[in-house]
């Protein structure tokens, strides 16, 4: 049988364990929130940027204004 002092440390080892292991969830748990908030402002980023593409590209005469046809047409 294992004397107390024995189970005390075997307790106080666990606590130790387990004082670590909330210190590590509580970090992942910040650089999950980080990344989320990174990842939507990047989604609304994106978003934005397809929107601009599909109004550049509904308007065929913005192209021409920019290029017009050569004067020898």
């Amino acid at each position: 049988m294992k004397s107390v002092s024995e189970i005390e440390q075997a307790i106080e080892s666990l606590e130790t364990r387990n004082a670590f292991q909330d210190d590590v969830i509580e970090q992942l748990n910040h650089e999950l929130s980080v990344h989320q908030s990174e990842i939507a402002e990047l989604k609304q980023q994106l978003s934005l940027i397809a929107n601009r593409l599909k109004e550049n590209a509904a308007s065929p005469q913005g192209k021409e204004e920019i290029e017009p046809p050569p004067p020898h047409y």
